[in-house]
């Protein structure tokens, strides 16, 4: 699996061409690089309303490997070293977004079904007459 990024996309086509494959996960693009296991500040995230060409300099397209059994941090090097991009992968935990710097050694994966199942309600979260209607 491939995300193919060219100078003319918008930081948001690149997000939601991830999506379509980690629905429980989304890349927040930087201003700055984070080293393996460091969180990025939110002062510093980039618009994703921005064309990738105001973020970075690269003339050429190319693609960034996405497979389920690569790393986060493998991914996020990918980002920085062929496009000068610093991203984040965020994993979906309930209606939170959180960073996944302790564990970046995590496959994209194993991210995304941590994810999936953080973001399942609970049983007990459910009013008791959850299944009840009254149509009278």
């Amino acid at each position: 699996m491939e995300i193919y990024i060219i100078e003319d996309d918008l930081v948001s086509n690149i997000q939601r061409e991830f999506r379509k494959w980690y629905p429980y996960l989304k890349l927040q693009f930087y201003k700055t690089s984070h080293r393996e296991g460091e969180s990025s500040g939110k002062a510093d995230r980039i618009s994703s309303e921005l064309p990738l060409s105001e973020v970075t300099m690269f003339h050429t397209g190319g693609k960034i490997n996405i497979d389920p059994e690569r790393t986060v941090a493998q991914v996020e090097a990918d980002f920085l070293h062929q496009f000068s991009l610093c991203v984040q992968v965020m994993r979906q935990s309930g209606g939170l977004w959180l960073q996944t710097t302790d564990t970046d050694h995590w496959t994209l994966q194993q991210q995304n079904e941590e994810g999936r199942v953080h973001s399942i309600p609970l049983e007990s979260e459910k009013p008791a007459d959850f299944d009840l209607q009254d149509f009278n």
